[in-house]
């Protein structure tokens, strides 16, 4: 957990942005990117930090990993 002046995480019940495909991009940093506030966890600049997920009645695609999580871009 990033300690700051936000709420350090975001989850489904969140007001998301929604990509055309039904996907969600999260994005990292000190600053949000202009209109995606929405999807966006503040960063200390540095200070670390790691992530981590957590999985609700995940379907069956998680398990026999035809599903993965996507890895981190740097933008």
């Amino acid at each position: 957990m990033i300690v700051n002046d936000q709420v350090p995480g975001l989850d489904s019940n969140d007001e998301l942005k929604t990509n055309p495909d039904g996907s969600v991009d999260l994005y990292f940093g000190p600053a949000a990117p202009e209109g995606l506030e929405s999807n966006w966890v503040k960063t200390i600049p540095g200070k670390g930090f790691f992530l981590y997920f957590r999985f609700y009645r995940p379907k069956k695609e998680f398990f026999d990993l035809s599903w993965t999580l996507d890895d981190l871009m740097k933008n």
